[in-house]
């Protein structure tokens, strides 16, 4: 069975098509390298003081953590998975708010049923999501410029996650992107690893809202068949939120759930509109009808006139030696 348009895998490696697609082989080692990059950033300046200082510079840390993946990736797998970046914008535009909300309300439900888990278990662990997020405290010196950055780091880590890492599949033609879809949001939502660092037993119920969150943007580029810049300016949508807390709580509020609701409304209309039309109404009587009828007639005053009775079938043809119908004279 074909796939539609929006979906169609690109053309395979070595035909007419946009872009170069790496080897299986080439795409894990890349993956291995983005992966050890953005996770550096936790470990090498504990272990190794001297590159300390490369960490703590804005430019010195997006080199790193988000260059060094762009820069493999390039390299070994090719822009293939990243040419359908701007296709069926109006697909990605309508599906990613609809994915986004969805998702976004299972993630509050997961974790009030997480918290509920706690305090019955662990009252004291649900405490610690008041201790102050490392990224807020950094920007609170000037949250205006975070709040307009983070739509490039958005861009950034789309490109990267569902760009590269999730959209090689896409390119390939898999069927099974569901599957892709669930390990690389497992992945995205691992590498965030500042929350377990800080929250410590409390971060389980931080990580599945990034998973969540992950799989809706998986599954709007699937949905368009590649398109990156939507899912870019959700992302930036949902980190400037966070940031917007420095300056309004309710601005913040405002903003997260006004784009939930937008996209709620668009699911339910589609559940709406998806729905199969409802049966014709049974008749009012049921049995024969007819002016002799104890029924009565089932017909109704607005209903057109029945059809009229079809004409009796014609008479068969008299006997050989007879001169009609009726009983044949003796010779």
């Amino acid at each position: 069975m074909p796939l539609p348009p929006a979906l169609a895998p690109l053309p395979p490696e070595g035909s007419a098509g946009p872009g170069r697609l790496g080897s299986y082989r080439a795409y894990a080692l890349a993956l291995l390298v983005a992966v050890v990059a953005i996770l550096s950033q936790y470990v090498v300046p504990q272990r190794l003081p001297a590159l300390a200082p490369l960490y703590a510079t804005l430019p010195g840390g997006l080199l790193i953590v988000y260059g060094v993946p762009i820069l493999a990736f390039a390299l070994l797998v090719g822009g293939r998975p990243l040419s359908r970046w701007s296709a069926h914008s109006a697909t990605a535009s309508w599906e990613g708010l609809r994915w986004y909300a969805l998702l976004s309300l299972l993630g509050l439900v997961v974790l009030i049923a997480l918290v509920a888990v706690y305090e019955r278990f662990d009252p004291g662990a649900v405490q610690l999501l008041s201790k102050p997020n490392p990224v807020l405290q950094q920007a609170s010196s000037d949250p205006g410029f975070w709040i307009v950055f983070s739509f490039a780091i958005g861009a950034i880590e789309e490109t990267i996650f569902r760009g590269w890492i999730f959209g090689y599949w896409i390119a390939r033609g898999t069927r099974r992107w569901w599957l892709h879809a669930a390990w690389t949001s497992a992945l995205f939502a691992g590498v965030h690893l500042y929350y377990g660092t800080t929250y410590g037993v409390a971060a389980p119920l931080i990580y599945p809202t990034l998973f969540l969150l992950g799989f809706a943007f998986a599954a709007t580029v699937r949905a368009s068949g590649g398109n990156l810049w939507v899912v870019a300016l959700l992302h930036g949508l949902h980190d400037a939120a966070a940031f917007v807390t420095l300056v309004s709580q309710p601005a913040a509020l405002g903003l997260e759930y006004g784009v939930i609701a937008i996209g709620a409304v668009i699911a339910l209309w589609d559940y709406v509109a998806s729905r199969p039309p409802a049966p014709p109404p049974a008749p009012w009587a049921s049995g024969p009808s007819g002016p002799g009828s104890p029924y009565g007639s089932t017909q109704r005053p607005w209903d057109p006139p029945a059809p009229p009775p079809p004409p009796p079938p014609p008479l068969p043809p008299p006997p050989p030696g007879s001169s009609g119908p009726g009983p044949r004279r003796p010779p």
